[in-house]
């Protein structure tokens, strides 16, 4: 559930610069869309029902794949402290709960201009 603490939170980062107000709006939304699928049992929509975090962190200049780290969700608290080395703005606290809600898709998508990577974090 979407608390106005989680919010603030990314509120709270739009302010400080660590993302931009469009990934906070993304977040936000994502919030919120984890907050309906809640409600509903977690049901896999295929067979075999293996669902996968896959992180990529790509180079901004070259367009070249930096990093690409798929696991299954069963293995997730090992693939976030992977992907924490390359964005250490985002709040994997938050991004855990959304997964435990069912959110699919894109959950993360930040771009570090001074590091020059653009980090996407699907669910798949």
């Amino acid at each position: 559930m979407v608390t106005s603490e989680e919010r603030l939170k990314i509120l709270k980062m739009i302010d400080e610069g660590k993302i931009s107000a469009d990934e906070g709006a993304k977040l936000l939304a994502a919030l919120g869309e984890s907050r309906k699928t809640a409600r509903k049992p977690p049901v896999s929509t295929r067979l075999g029902g293996a669902r996968w975090l896959r992180v990529r962190v790509t180079d901004m200049v070259t367009g070249k794949a930096k990093a690409t780290v798929n696991l299954p969700l069963g293995l997730v608290d090992a693939g976030l402290n992977i992907a924490s080395q390359y964005a250490p703005d985002v709040n994997f606290e938050e991004l855990i709960q959304a997964i435990n809600a069912g959110a699919e898709g894109k959950i993360i998508d930040v771009l570090d201009e001074e590091d020059g990577e653009h980090v996407e974090i699907f669910i798949e």
